[in-house]
């Protein structure tokens, strides 16, 4: 929990729910099987609720939170985590290719997004921006016009 508001992460709920895949030795990334995770998870604590993931966009969610990060930044801070160059190399892809707002697009997913750039922000700037828009009734164009305007790091 933080500042009074749950937090859980995909990872957690495919463990918790018997959705994670064995560990890839090539990148150190265990597949989730978001599908069943989807139909399984089903106990939604009280209050706001935040899940955190790169998935959690496909999971049954009220609104949509992308926080992008320029691409070399990206990489910088993977390696800092001592990322395997296998993923870090595919983290930066995705992020290069806007891969959630494809697949938000391609699943024709409805809920309100919003994107904001993490590569300069600091994380209290960042979730008083995440406040008001939630305060405010998370207000949205929508997927398909919102992916129009989206950040576009291959310009």
């Amino acid at each position: 929990m933080a500042n009074g508001h749950t937090i859980r992460t995909v990872l957690d709920l495919a463990r918790e729910h018997g959705c994670l895949g064995d560990q890839d030795p090539a990148d150190g990334a265990a597949p989730i099987d978001v599908h069943k995770l989807a139909e399984v998870w089903q106990e939604v604590p009280e209050g706001l609720v935040f899940i955190d993931g790169h998935l959690s966009h496909l999971l049954d969610v009220d609104a949509v939170i992308l926080l992008r990060c320029q691409p070399d930044q990206l990489r910088l801070r993977l390696e800092q985590r001592e990322y395997s160059e296998a993923k870090v190399r595919a983290n930066v892809e995705w992020e290069m290719l806007a891969g959630t707002w494809s697949e938000m697009l391609e699943f024709e997913l409805e809920a309100p997004v919003l994107e904001l750039d993490a590569t300069e922000q600091t994380t209290p700037a960042l979730l008083e921006e995440v406040m008001i828009w939630i305060e405010g009734g998370c207000p949205s164009d929508g997927v398909e016009e919102s992916a129009r305007e989206a950040i576009d790091w291959l310009s």
